[in-house]
C-alpha cells in the first residue's frame, strides 16, 4: 500500500478527531448556541452515516467476503462483522456512566453565563470523566475513519466530514463544566482538544496491528464492523442529540439531505 494512501488516510482522521476543539472554541467565541444549525448539522452528519454504511460499506463488506467465503459463509460473515461492530460500540458506551454522559447537551450561553455553580470540584470531575468518556468513543471511530478512507478515499472524506460534525458538540460538552469549574478557557480547550486526539491514536494502532494481515477477508470483515459502528453512533448518539438541540423535523431533513448528498457524491465519484 501507497505511503501517499496511508498519510491522506491519517489525515483525515486527524481532521475528524480534532474538530472537538472546533466545539471548544465556538462556547468562547460564540454568544448563542444556533440550535437549528446545530440539530440540521447532526442530522446530516447522521445520513451521511447511514446512507454509507448501508449503501457503500456493507455492500461491499458483502462483496468481498462472498468472494472470500462463498455465498452463504459470505453472508452470513457480513452481518456477523456488521452486529459485532454495534455490540463493540455499544460495549463501550456502556462502559461509560450516565451521569458523566459525553453527549449531556451543553450550550455556549452556559460558558458566557456570569454566573457560576458552586460545587468546583464536581464539575471538573465531570469535564475530565467527559473528556476520557469522549476519547474512548473517539477510539473506534478513529478506526473506522482510517480503514474507510485507506480502502476508499472517496469513501474517507465524507465519513471524517461526518464524524468531524459529530465531534463538534463533544467539544463543548467537555469545555463548559471544565470552564465553569476553572474559569481558566485555556485549559478547558486544551482538555477538549486532547480528548479528540484519541481518533488519531485509534487509527494509528490499527495501522501497526492491522496492516501485516490486511486482505480482502479482513477488510470485508472490517468494512462490516465499521458500518454497525457507524449506523449505531448515527441511532443513539447523533439523531437523538439532532433532536434534544432543535426540532423533531429539522433533525430528518438533516437526515434526508445528508443522505442525498452522500447518494450524489458517490455517483459522481463512482
Amino acid at each position: 500500500m501507497e505511503l501517499s494512501t496511508v498519510l491522506i488516510a491519517f489525515g483525515l482522521t486527524v481532521f475528524a478527531g480534532l474538530s472537538t476543539g472546533i466545539g471548544s472554541a465556538a462556547a468562547f467565541f460564540a454568544r448563542r448556541t444556533n440550535t437549528r444549525l446545530l440539530s440540521v448539522s447532526l442530522g446530516f452528519s447522521a445520513g451521511v452515516m447511514i446512507y454509507v454504511s448501508f449503501v457503500e460499506l456493507f455492500t461491499q463488506a458483502n462483496h468481498a467476503l462472498v468472494s472470500e467465503l462463498g455465498k452463504t459463509g459470505g453472508n452470513w460473515a457480513t452481518a456477523g462483522a456488521f452486529f459485532s461492530g454495534i455490540l463493540l460500540i455499544a460495549l463501550v458506551d456502556k462502559l461509560v456512566p450516565s451521569f458523566e454522559n459525553p453527549h449531556e447537551i451543553h450550550r455556549v450561553e452556559e460558558m458566557n453565563s456570569k454566573e457560576r455553580p458552586a460545587d468546583f470540584k464536581k464539575l471538573y470531575r465531570m469535564g475530565i470523566m467527559a473528556a476520557l468518556a469522549i476519547a474512548i468513543h473517539n477510539f473506534p471511530e478513529g478506526l473506522a475513519t482510517f480503514i474507510s478512507a485507506l480502502k476508499d478515499i472517496k469513501l474517507g472524506i465524507p465519513i471524517a466530514i461526518a464524524i468531524a460534525i459529530h465531534n463538534i458538540p463533544e467539544g463543548i460538552a467537555v469545555s463548559v463544566p471544565i470552564y465553569y469549574a476553572t474559569g481558566n478557557k485555556k485549559k478547558a480547550f486544551i482538555y477538549s482538544f486532547l480528548s479528540g486526539l484519541a481518533e488519531p491514536v485509534g487509527a494509528l494502532v490499527g495501522y501497526l496491528i492491522l496492516m501485516p494481515f490486511l486482505n480482502d477477508l479482513v477488510f470485508g470483515i472490517l468494512f462490516a464492523a465499521v458500518a454497525g459502528i457507524m449506523v449505531f453512533i448515527s441511532l443513539d448518539e447523533l439523531l437523538p442529540a439532532a433532536r434534544e438541540y432543535g426540532e423533531h423535523h429539522l433533525s430528518v431533513y438533516g437526515v434526508v439531505f445528508g443522505m442525498m448528498v452522500m447518494a450524489v457524491s458517490l455517483i459522481l465519484l463512482g
